[in-house]
């Protein structure tokens, strides 16, 4: 299914009037605080945010999984659903595929109709995580870390591959997240563990071409629940410092304790000059996954707060982050929860965009606790959707993507071309 300029230009008859009456508006509250909002509008344009292969389908629990039905069941049908949200929402235009839930049978042809679309591919993801049909070795017991070499090499083999992958499509970068650790104590050596993961990445990264970038992923705990390899911020860090100037940490929401302040965090690695990118999800209790912001906005508005302030003081030479949304979806149709997730994650940078940084600035000069915390929740409180609609409207997108999806009964199309009972692969 293909998503027609007319059938946009149908839809935004129907709420242009509202609209303009609501971005005329907010543009003078705006203007009152010496802000201009044509400005931020172009910034949000140029604001693109990568969709994973693997979010387009249901993606359950171990308890079960309910499809939702018109599921994408290859490579071209996933590429086509991420065109339908990017033509309605004009910010999905980076895919990020997973190897080899995705393997590109035919690289010229899916890099053609990625074109059409107007994608791009983003960051490429290995997977050792998982034991293949046919794969030689186990990676039970680890990939990368593990204690076997023979097992190591394979795993290695294996993220060179997605490399040469990647080239194919025009990727730039790839990321690995590795799941190695331990549930019992004496199951393994940290530093055993850590050594061997190092040699193994130090492997992948001397094939890695002259202008990609490897990301290093971290999370605390799960699958395993003692002891995983690379389980902070600071572990991912120090294996990008061994690696080199093309290596860099990548921070997912979900990849950390409740309550840690992940925008420190940011701020810490993009003074360092080590931030390469981010997965977006949102939680309660562990890597929930859950749809961005739909449980601590508030919180994503902190960190795009430090993501802004580093961009806009980037003495360390930062590299402009891989964004990428990284979720499951299991009640909601998945490109319904892939469009408030985008919505979400907009709103939170448009936020920390209007934040006045030089009054911010001057508080913590004088160590004005309540002026600093008023600024910040101002443009928190700030009703800045109308900005959100107006970037879609100037790129040729709908005014409101949720709306407009059903009021073309997208699902219900990919439903009666695909059949009710699908399941997009990898899930």
């Amino acid at each position: 299914m293909r998503i027609q300029s007319s059938h946009i230009d149908q839809y935004n008859a129907s709420a242009i009037k509202v609209h303009e009456n609501n971005y005329r508006i907010t543009k003078e509250l705006l203007a009152q605080k010496s802000i201009d909002a044509d400005a931020v509008v172009e910034k949000l344009r140029q604001f693109q945010i990568a969709i994973p292969s693997w979010a387009l389908g249901a993606g359950g629990t171990r308890f079960g999984r309910f499809s939702t039905g018109g599921e994408p069941g290859n490579l071209e049908q996933k590429l086509d659903d991420i065109g339908l949200l990017h033509a309605l929402t004009r910010s999905a235009g980076a895919i990020s595929l997973h190897i080899p839930w995705d393997i590109p049978r035919d690289a010229q042809a899916i890099k053609q109709q990625a074109s059409e679309l107007d994608i791009v591919f983003d960051a490429m993801n290995s997977n050792t995580f998982q034991d293949q049909k046919d794969q030689a070795l186990s990676y039970k017991f680890g990939s990368l870390s593990h204690i076997n070499a023979d097992v190591r090499k394979q795993a290695v083999e294996h993220n060179i591959e997605v490399i040469s992958y990647g080239q194919a499509l025009g990727s730039k970068s790839i990321t690995v997240w590795l799941a190695d650790g331990s549930s019992f104590p004496g199951q393994l050596n940290f530093r055993r563990a850590l050594d061997n993961t190092l040699r193994s990445l130090q492997e992948i990264y001397a094939q890695l071409p002259a202008d990609w970038q490897l990301f290093i992923e971290y999370k605390p705990y799960e699958p395993y629940f003692y002891s995983t390899v690379i389980q902070d911020w600071g572990t991912s860090f120090l294996l990008a410092n061994e690696l080199g100037n093309k290596a860099y940490t990548l921070v997912d929401l979900g990849h950390h304790l409740p309550n840690t302040n992940i925008e420190q965090i940011v701020s810490t690695l993009m003074y360092r000059g080590k931030l390469g990118g981010f997965h977006f999800n949102d939680s309660k209790y562990g890597d929930d996954d859950l749809t961005v912001g739909s449980i601590k906005p508030y919180q994503l508005y902190l960190i795009f707060n430090e993501l802004v302030y580093g961009l806009e003081n980037n003495t360390a030479q930062n590299p402009a982050p891989a964004w990428m949304i990284d979720a499951s979806h299991n009640l909601k149709d998945p490109l319904e929860d892939l469009i408030q997730s985008l919505e979400a994650i907009r709103l939170a940078y448009v936020q920390a965009l209007i934040v006045d940084r030089q009054g911010l600035w001057d508080a913590q000069l004088n160590n004005d606790v309540s002026v600093g915390q008023e600024i910040l929740q101002d443009a928190f409180r700030t009703d800045v959707r109308p900005l959100l609609q107006e970037a879609r409207l100037r790129s040729g997108g709908v005014i409101e993507p949720i709306k407009a999806y059903r009021y073309l009964n997208i699902r219900q199309q990919l439903i009666k071309e695909r059949g009710s009972v699908t399941v997009a692969t990898g899930l």
